[in-house]
């Protein structure tokens, strides 16, 4: 399946110059959201992964089906204040300041091995801050997978280089 016929480019969104590519499409076909979630899951399928960790709001929409899908667990990673137990987090740079993710302290074991899922990898600085927050915790990082890489932005480089090799099912460049 070509997903690239279910991302929509939007001009000018947020900002005058930005493209945003909109992967709603994708959620709205039962189709592409099917293959996305499948696609994923066959690329980990002997990853000997025991967790996933994705970020809200999107990544959700794509990991804790591939946790069902894969039958291991899914760890939210949310902003501050967004969870109800006691946390660990992590504060990372982005292009133009800096952002905190937060995740219940006991949501990983040493032992485990872990995924980050998230829709899009655009420069990589939130799924970098998961990669640093799963670090944390002594838990084993074991790749990333992404629907849609942005490769013009370099987030792979950005996920190689924090220990997380990523999977893309898309590349836009």
């Amino acid at each position: 399946m070509n997903l690239r016929e279910y991302v929509r480019d939007i001009p000018n969104y947020p900002k005058e110059g930005i493209m945003f590519f909109d992967i709603t499409p994708i959620l709205k076909s039962p189709k592409a959201l099917k293959y996305a979630v499948d696609a994923l899951a066959e690329k980990f399928q002997n990853s000997g992964a025991t967790k996933i960790v994705a970020a809200e709001a999107r990544g959700f929409l794509f990991g804790t089906p591939l946790a069902c899908k894969m039958d291991i667990g899914f760890i939210p990673v949310r902003k501050p204040g967004k969870l109800p137990f006691k946390n660990c987090s992590v504060t990372y740079d982005l292009e133009y300041g800096t952002d905190t993710l937060c995740m219940h302290e006991d949501a990983l074991e040493k032992d485990d091995k872990v995924l980050i899922i998230d829709d899009l990898l655009a420069t990589g600085g939130t799924a970098a801050g998961m990669v640093q927050l799963v670090k944390n915790t002594g838990a084993e990082i074991i790749g990333s997978g992404f629907v849609v890489e942005l490769g013009f932005l370099n987030g792979g480089q950005v996920m190689r280089d924090a220990g997380a090799e990523p999977i893309s099912l898309l590349t836009i460049d």
